[in-house]
């Protein structure tokens, strides 16, 4: 089952070096496969963006993520990008950029359309409780969707201890996707 790290503004700071050592450490210490830079509030995201990929660079093993942007992440050389529920139509563009794409859904009718227009892969979410996410869909849910779709499943949301993992690995999920697991 894969790590997917999601970085959070909580845990990193706008000064590049002081997030270049936290990254660099905390991608040693989790070995995740996927590593999302996700930064919704920082003025200088280009640029902190550009420091991710490059962190990441440096681990042979992990794919480097950009979140929502097509564009920067082909420039930057990101692995591929991480597109929002609303950016479902984006998904052929970057594809057709050469990037993975990986795409947020909440519903099992979300998982399908992406797969059919070709996602490499989504994030499912919340499976457990989540700050300010609504209703967690629990694992009984996670492996009812697992059974009607082919594409690659993260289960994400609340996902905080070894026992979330341990659960989400009895199911088919591809693996799981967690900003403060990896904290």
């Amino acid at each position: 089952m894969y790590k997917y790290l999601i970085t959070s503004k909580e845990f990193y700071t706008n000064d590049s070096e002081l997030f270049c050592e936290i990254l660099t450490n905390q991608l040693k210490k989790y070995q995740p496969k996927y590593a999302l830079y996700r930064d919704k509030s920082n003025k200088n995201y280009n640029s902190q963006a550009a420091v991710f990929v490059e962190v990441c660079a440096k681990f042979e093993h992990i794919k480097s993520i950009v979140h929502q942007d097509i564009n920067l992440a082909k420039e930057l050389n990101a692995n591929g990008v991480h597109l929002t529920s609303e950016q479902f139509e984006e998904i052929i563009k970057a594809k057709e950029a050469g990037l993975e794409v990986i795409v947020s859904t909440h519903t099992h009718e979300e998982v399908l359309l992406a797969q059919k227009m070709g996602a490499d892969a989504v994030t499912y979410s919340p499976i457990f409780a989540s700050p300010d996410k609504g209703e967690p869909k629990g694992i009984d849910d996670l492996k009812e969707l697992l059974e009607m779709c082919d594409i690659n499943v993260f289960a994400l949301g609340g996902i905080v201890t070894q026992e979330h993992i341990d659960m989400i690995e009895q199911t088919k999920a591809y693996g799981f996707a967690s900003i403060r697991y990896f904290y």
